[in-house]
């Protein structure tokens, strides 16, 4: 049973069940916890994935205590009726370690996808950190996406268990990709212009580090006209408001709705340079040769930023203008960031999940 209900889990569990799908050894079972209802539809349409359960949690204003609840409430009489060998669960979401804890609950196994990211630091990211820690802490096998992240479980006291698989946010690359792909956005960029790509929701970064950050990346492209800046805006109103009081009268800046996979791949893909707060995008920007900007103070992929795809440049006015401008003019860095090596993976971390569940699945 996979289990997963936001855009980003939709993206990196995507792969993972058509890999299921398409292998005789094993027996499906897909469940949508509906966290991100209208974002996810648009992941699952690409994949062409139907759940067989969707626990349609979604609220107004909901709160991370009522996401808790109401996944483990509506989860288990699933978990009862199916009696599932497995759960798979993805990365750090609140709905995610719900759906662990029903299941160890109902004593049945656990396997996390995505094990081993850290911080360490408890309040960043809130609240995933805690959220991906206590995951761990319940699951029987890791998969762990780079030797860094196993480093992290074993310096956790998981030492059994363990397989590093790479990322399945490269596995969904495979998926969408077309060299002959377009976009009305792109038809508003002037000729020639540069574009950046930018993300920016996380609950920590709401309010003044938001504002922040995006007067600092108003500052600089201003004063520029052969760059553009494509931002699709997460649907919280906590993020919309500020979007649209700082960028949303800025000829320079393409204030959209979110994109479904395929089009935030392939607009990245044409992108100059990623600006984001994004996990996902740390692994899938490297896979493209592009640069990014990570607009948080810490990040739980460090095998990014060693290898020179990522750069930490938090959301304080003065270093984002500097990073930002130091990365535009200078060619000797931007082409040091977009030819680095990427750390997270070659596209196969499917396979090595399900060949690692199979070998577990023949010692019991």
């Amino acid at each position: 049973m996979t289990v997963f209900g936001t855009r980003p889990e939709g993206i990196k569990m995507g792969p993972v069940v058509k890999a299921l799908e398409h292998d005789d050894r094993f027996a499906s079972v897909v469940v949508s916890t509906g966290q991100h209802a209208e974002m996810l539809q648009q992941v699952l349409d690409v994949f062409q994935i139907t759940p067989d359960y969707d626990l349609k949690i979604m609220r107004p204003r909901q709160t991370l205590t009522g996401i808790t609840i109401e996944t483990m409430t509506k989860l288990e009489p699933i978990i009862k009726k199916e009696l599932p060998d497995i759960i798979l669960v993805h990365g750090d979401t609140s709905s995610a370690y719900a759906a662990a804890l029903v299941a160890f609950y109902n004593r049945i196994a656990i396997g996390h996808v995505e094990a081993g990211l850290r911080t360490w630091d408890k309040y960043s990211p809130y609240p995933e950190e805690m959220n991906r820690q206590m995951i761990d802490d319940l699951a029987d096998l890791y998969f762990a996406p780079t030797q860094t992240s196993a480093k992290n479980l074993t310096m956790g006291n998981h030492h059994h268990g363990i397989t590093v698989t790479g990322n399945t946010a490269i596995d969904a690359l495979k998926y969408t990709i077309n060299r002959s792909y377009h976009h009305q956005v792109l038809d508003e960029i002037k000729p020639g212009n540069k574009v950046i790509l930018l993300t920016m929701h996380r609950r920590e970064n709401w309010g003044q580090p938001m504002e922040e950050t995006f007067k600092a990346i108003k500052a600089v492209v201003d004063q520029r006209d052969d760059i553009d800046v494509i931002y699709p805006v997460h649907l919280n109103p906590k993020v919309q408001t500020v979007a649209q009081k700082i960028l949303g009268n800025d000829s320079h800046f393409h204030l959209i709705s979110p994109l479904d996979v395929v089009d935030f791949h392939n607009i990245m893909s044409k992108a100059l340079l990623v600006m984001s707060d994004s996990g996902g995008v740390q692994e899938e920007a490297p896979a493209l040769h592009k640069p990014v900007l990570v607009l948080r103070n810490t990040t739980e992929r460090p095998e990014g930023v060693e290898a020179g795809t990522l750069k930490l440049i938090g959301n304080q006015y003065n270093n984002v203008v500097k990073e930002l401008s130091l990365l535009l003019d200078d060619q000797v860095e931007y082409q040091k960031m977009s030819a680095a090596k990427n750390p997270y993976g070659d596209g196969n971390a499917s396979e090595r999940i399900l060949n690692a569940i199979a070998e577990w699945a023949n010692k019991i």
